[in-house]
């Protein structure tokens, strides 16, 4: 920003230090909204309607750096919360910046993938993450936005960016209610994705989750990446112990998911970016390679 030109001596210390104040404010304000966005990802230019829900969303991806350049098709990764991702303008708290941290990996080619995030709200989330009622929370539309998620915006996705469009390059994946509507749409959703990183999931939410995923178990070669902190309360690392027994007894094969309780962890967006890069390389990669 152009320093202001200051008005003379005759017109007033005072006056010139009001200016001089206001040109600071304005400028560290200008500092404060700047984009934090890495230039490979953008928001898409009209809302995305969810039909029975009465509501649009917002979608915003990230391509790899290479993409322009290349004719190579991604895998894509769907992730929820999609304004916590990439821009601490958006964000409602800290980002998850995971813009910045496939950059790297596709640098180091260890990793290049597509990431689509949804945006949500704080007036629905509860009810758009959940495929189950909450006495607290109320009304359950967890189905209807997956099935905006995977018959709208998949397909949308798809035909207009270069993707690997089959289940074992199509992974899901969030945080606390985020976590918990990723583990629904890998076990309701097992034709289109075969991968899902479940963050601090919210299994609190409905123990409906336990039947549902006994009655519906995944297949055999979906892997499932489920982190959590030990500062995330007792509730949190037993439903996740509850979780694990289960999949184990139901002959899920131990090299196909990965329970990780993370030392002085606590609910937040700092844990799961410190977490992501390693969740995301494990979630592509070959069984052999764990």
């Amino acid at each position: 920003m152009k320093m202001p030109h200051l008005p003379s001596m005759r017109s007033g210390f005072s006056t010139g230090l009001i200016v001089l104040t206001s040109w600071f404010v304005l400028s560290c304000s200008d500092q404060a909204n700047l984009s934090s966005a890495s230039h490979n990802v953008q928001i898409l230019p009209y809302q995305f309607m969810m039909t029975g829900l009465d509501r649009s969303k917002t979608i915003r991806l990230y391509l790899p750096a290479d993409y322009a350049s290349s004719e190579q098709s991604y895998p894509v990764v769907y992730m929820h919360d999609g304004q916590n991702l990439f821009d601490h303008v958006s964000a409602d708290g800290d980002e998850w910046q995971v813009d910045e941290i496939l950059d790297g990996l596709g640098q180091s080619e260890q990793l290049q993938v597509i990431v689509v995030g949804i945006d949500s709200s704080a007036e629905y989330r509860h009810n758009e993450h959940s495929p189950w009622v909450n006495n607290r929370y109320g009304e359950a539309q967890g189905q209807g936005y997956m099935a905006f998620l995977v018959e709208v915006v998949k397909p949308y996705i798809d035909t207009h960016y270069r993707t690997l469009t089959d289940r074992n390059n199509t992974a899901i994946m969030g945080s606390s209610m985020g976590g918990l509507i990723s583990h629904y749409a890998l076990h309701a959703y097992p034709d289109t994705f075969s991968k899902a990183g479940i963050f601090s999931p919210a299994y609190w939410y409905s123990p409906q989750v336990f039947t549902f995923s006994e009655s519906n178990k995944v297949r055999l070669d979906a892997r499932l990446y489920i982190m959590y902190g030990d500062k995330e309360g007792d509730g949190m690392i037993a439903d996740a112990f509850k979780m694990q027994r289960q999949l184990r007894r139901q002959g899920h094969p131990l090299n196909n998911m990965v329970f990780k309780r993370v030392e002085g962890g606590q609910h937040s967006e700092v844990l799961w970016k410190e977490q992501f890069s390693e969740a995301i390389v494990w979630l592509f990669a070959s069984p052999g390679a764990s």
